[in-house]
């Protein structure tokens, strides 16, 4: 493929510093496009900068038709787009829909069950650019697990990962939320054995990560993809979590256990340090970077290029169950 100039768009600015699993994305997919040679513009929130790609800022009150540099040959959106634009483009939805219409017919999605529930096969897993986790170490104590995600959203199941950890008898971080939390119509946890670690990120998140012994994850929502999960097996964290969204198609029975029932999670984690820790980070590396994230990208901006629709029609959100996922004793 020729070098091309990619106009990368996303509405928040970056970098991320903390929290911010899409703009992390976003941010390494520009990187590993750059060293390959090709041309990089983020069209991203005020406040943006970068040092290996212009940057320009995204005008939320004016049509994106409008804001994208002539000498663009490809316009790569993380937002979705419901109006055609006068350059090849294509977009990746990041998150679950609510919305009942159709989606732009090239759009991508992040697992093989959320294109699933579009009624797509087009998804290319998100990536980490590994630079910014260091080496994991496997000798050090591992004395907890862990829970990382919005503790004030109901689909990551914070509760469950409490009672998960109190009948295994394991100490629990939480990795994104706080003890006392008015959003939740005031909920506070007195368990000791409960630590709250606030939104943390960077060099203190990963060093707590690669102090635990494993990923609570018993999410009640199809969950896309889950960077948390690829994240927690990066240093060696194997995952007990539901099977549901895209975890079976990641957390295979060599990198943790999947149960929608708290009694077999908690029975599963008897074994926890029977997982192969450095197998768990090749895994990561091998298949959730962000080089092979930019890598599988590349053919479908070929077919962009060439006017090949990435999807035989729109994809739509398929009817499916609404509230939240079981999550039985």
């Amino acid at each position: 493929m020729k070098k091309l100039h990619i106009l990368l768009v996303y509405n928040r600015k970056i970098p991320v510093l903390r929290y911010g699993g899409t703009g992390r994305d976003v941010w390494y997919l520009g990187k590993e496009l750059a060293d390959m040679g090709h041309r990089i513009t983020f069209l991203a929130g005020k406040g943006s900068a970068c040092d290996f790609a212009e940057v320009r800022f995204l005008d939320p009150g004016q049509p994106l038709a409008l804001q994208i540099p002539v000498s663009a040959d490809l316009v790569h959106s993380h937002i979705p787009v419901w109006e055609p634009l006068p350059k090849p483009y294509m977009v990746t939805l990041h998150g679950n829909s609510t919305l009942r219409r159709d989606f732009d017919i090239n759009t991508t999605f992040i697992s093989r069950d959320h294109a699933r529930r579009f009624g797509s096969e087009v998804f290319v897993y998100n990536g980490l650019g590994l630079e910014e986790y260091g080496k994991p170490r496997f000798d050090v104590k591992r004395s907890y697990v862990h829970f990382l995600g919005k503790a004030a959203w109901k689909v990551k199941n914070l509760k469950g990962c409490i009672r998960i950890a109190r009948e295994a008898g394991i100490p629990l971080r939480v990795l994104g939320g706080y003890r006392v939390n008015l959003k939740m119509g005031f909920r506070i946890t007195l368990d000791p054995r409960v630590r709250f670690e606030g939104m943390v990120g960077g060099a203190k998140k990963n060093t707590l990560i690669n102090g635990s012994r494993a990923l609570l994850f018993p999410i009640r929502w199809h969950e896309p993809m889950g960077l948390s999960v690829v994240e927690s097996l990066y240093f060696g964290c194997p995952v007990f979590g539901t099977p549901y969204g895209a975890l079976p198609e990641i957390v295979t029975p060599e990198f943790g256990f999947l149960s929608e029932r708290q009694s077999e999670l908690v029975r599963a984690l008897e074994h926890v340090d029977s997982y192969d820790r450095r197998r768990c980070h090749e895994y990561v590396c091998d298949k959730f970077s962000s080089l092979q994230m930019a890598r599988n990208f590349l053919p479908l901006y070929e077919k962009v290029l060439n006017g090949i629709p990435l999807n035989p029609k729109p994809p739509r959100p398929v009817p499916g169950p609404t509230g939240l996922l079981p999550f039985l004793d």
